[in-house]
């Protein structure tokens, strides 16, 4: 769809107003570059709730398919079940919409091609919700990575826990697992070469609520990630290990949400002294950088509107998503397979 030179707002419309579509609402409703005019769901107590909040919103339904009638209707938003994703994503770019969905994009490599494919055949924008990569502290991880703060990245170790919410779709790693993964892609430019990833399911039959993942990237970095419905605390915690330094990440923290440790360990040189192996400590301060705070789930909604408006591709675009499945696929085949270590499989073209 092709919008006009002089269009400054687009018309969106909210498909799904569950757990997270509210705050995806609140900040379309909130925006100057955008205006909310529908919102679907299968709830009519939600959609009178939100049409009482929100005046503004002309049109609630409880039939998405509603929504291809609306005149001027540019994008669409969805944050609904994962299990349907793809078919209403592609709907809607059946339809001449911009999308921006939830994450993950699918439940699969097969299906999300489908959609970056047909987002690029129709020239539409594609996005995925990922939405720590528009997290101001996570982009300034990267900044400090990039600048050779912390020296050469030895290993991460991520974990994402909570008490519930659970699912009998889905286990735990499709539902957390994809910010950990994006994020890493971000950090460090490229796709782990294979993974494995363990777990059970306490709760609900089939359906794993703790995960363990590990995988091995190209540069050498490790990587660790532990997700979790089945905790007492929610823990939201990237660790980066580095030669020079190392450095936390606390999302759960109101403020010190980034801390640099000035801590390592070198090995000392062979002397006569210590004729076996002799290693040096270091204990040095701790830093903690000074972040302005935005709301990164309002840059990636303001980013998604300027993504159309100024006809650019989106960060988090659909092949962006695509990697994530890619990655997540091959965690599901070493969960069903004991912890085996599974390559990572997706399509050259894909990768590059």
């Amino acid at each position: 769809m092709s919008l006009s030179e002089d269009k400054i707002q687009i018309n969106i419309a909210m498909i799904g107003a569950g757990y997270w579509g509210p705050n995806l609402i609140r900040n379309f409703v909130e925006m100057s570059r955008a205006k909310l005019v529908a919102v679907a769901d299968l709830d009519i107590n939600r959609l009178d709730a939100i049409q009482r909040r929100y005046p503004t919103i002309k049109m609630t339904t409880t039939d998405y398919r509603e929504l291809f009638r609306l005149e001027n209707l540019d994008a669409v938003v969805i944050a609904t079940p994962p299990t349907t994703h793809r078919d209403i994503a592609r709907e809607c770019m059946l339809h001449g919409l911009h999308v921006m969905v939830e994450k993950p994009l699918t439940l699969s490599v097969e299906e999300s091609q489908e959609l970056v494919d047909l987002a690029k055949e129709r020239n539409l924008k594609l996005m995925v919700g990922h939405t720590y990569e528009y997290n101001a502290a996570i982009r300034a991880i990267k900044d400090i990575i990039e600048s050779g703060e912390i020296g050469e990245v030895y290993y991460v170790d991520s974990v994402r826990t909570n008490l519930g919410l659970f699912s009998n779709k889905i286990n735990v790693m499709w539902d957390l697992a994809p910010h950990d993964i994006s994020v890493l892609h971000f950090l460090f430019g490229e796709m782990p070469n294979q993974i494995s990833a363990t777990g059970k399911a306490n709760i609900v039959p089939n359906i794993h609520d703790i995960v363990y993942m590990h995988m091995d990237f190209p540069s050498g970095i490790s990587a660790h990630l532990r997700a979790s419905w089945l905790d007492p605390q929610k823990v939201r915690q990237l660790t980066v290990v580095g030669s020079k330094k190392m450095l936390v990440f606390d999302d759960v923290a109101s403020l010190e949400k980034i801390k640099i440790y000035d801590k390592g360990v070198e090995t000392l040189p062979y002397t006569e002294t210590y004729k076996e192996f002799h290693l040096s400590y270091r204990y040095g301060d701790i830093v903690i950088p000074n972040i302005s705070f935005v709301e990164p789930l309002r840059v990636e909604c303001e980013h998604f509107v300027d993504s159309i408006l100024l006809d650019s591709a989106p960060q988090t675009d659909g092949i962006n998503g695509l990697r994530v499945v890619s990655v997540l696929e091959a965690a599901q085949r070493s969960l069903d397979n004991q912890g085996k270590m599974m390559p990572i499989e997706l399509d050259e073209k894909y990768t590059t």
